[in-house]
């Protein structure tokens, strides 16, 4: 009978692990909801208000995964955080689909802060020697991250 229950709920577990088409990371959000990240570009400001947003990686910091960058409609980038640093991201997500809900702020990006993402993103010498201005960007702060997984 002991093995009989084991294997009910093993199947179970690999039933519900196999529907789900998202790796979780921080606190449990769900896909519904999640809006492009087209809707926080060309801001002047934000409410304060949690959104939801869906969008491609392009980088993650190769350090720890404590950062990720997701690409613009424009081709440029936004620098996503994890709230109190409380949890990462796999290294090797880029180029997939994440959802991640937080909350997102205008930013002033000093060329000592860039230059130290782009040092933990790996990029070439010459890359970062290109980084001569502050920016002012819109920046996320993330309380939970969805990976699609492959």
């Amino acid at each position: 009978m002991k093995k009989l229950l084991f294997a009910v709920a093993f199947m179970l577990v690999s039933v519900l692990s196999f529907g789900q088409k998202y790796d979780s990371f921080g606190k449990k959000i769900s896909a519904k909801g999640a809006q492009p990240i087209s809707v926080l570009e060309n801001k002047k400001e934000f409410s304060g208000g949690k959104v939801k947003i869906e969008g491609e990686v392009e980088s993650v910091c190769q350090m720890k995964g404590c950062w990720m960058t997701i690409k613009k409609t424009d081709g440029s980038t936004m620098m996503v955080k994890f709230k109190d640093y409380d949890f990462f991201v796999p290294k090797d997500i880029a180029g997939k689909k994440v959802i991640f809900e937080g909350v997102p702020t205008l930013k002033t990006l000093s060329v000592a802060e860039q230059r130290h993402y782009a040092e933990d993103a790996k990029k070439s010498k010459e890359e970062i020697e290109k980084i001569t201005e502050d920016k002012v960007d819109v920046t996320f702060l993330a309380e939970g991250v969805l990976v699609q997984k492959n």
